[in-house]
């Protein structure tokens, strides 16, 4: 994840949130978990909750903040970005090829860079309606299988 932009310990959090067992962990059972201070938790916490991924959930009879990764967390941040970053190079691509005309070989090369994230573009919604109803049969499944094992 670091490989992606995170920060070491913002990944080393949302991988513990990840794969730990416990529908919530706290900061303190984090910082112990993951050998590191308070403040790099706080700290690591609070990225992850801005950017959606982690949320803060009541824990009754709990006085300390809960944490747990958000339903479906990662596939909003991830889409929200993609969105952006999609439309940032068709609207370079479209600029560069005002600039330099698309009858050049620089506009040619541009244009078929606007027309790709385009398509992409407008493709998005479909694909991720593709994934949302593969992702339901599934979840669907699993709890048919879970309710004939019970």
């Amino acid at each position: 994840m670091t490989n992606w932009g995170l920060q070491r310990m913002v990944a080393r959090v949302y991988a513990a949130l990840v794969v730990t067992e416990s529908p919530t962990l706290t900061m303190p059972e984090l910082a112990e978990l993951l050998q590191a201070s308070a403040g790099a938790i706080s700290g690591a916490v609070k990225s992850l909750t801005t950017i959606g991924i982690v949320e803060r959930v009541p824990a009754p009879g709990s006085r300390r903040d809960h944490y747990r990764i958000a339903d479906n967390g990662w596939y909003e941040a991830m889409l929200e970005k993609n969105k952006q970053v999609v439309q940032q190079m068709i609207d370079l691509a479209a600029d560069g090829v005002g600039k330099v005309g698309e009858d050049s070989v620089a506009g040619h090369r541009l244009a078929e860079m606007r027309d790709f994230y385009s398509f992409i573009s407008a493709e998005m919604p479909t694909m991720l309606s593709h994934w949302e109803r593969a992702r339901d049969e599934r979840r669907a499944a699993r709890q048919a299988s879970s309710d004939a094992e019970a």
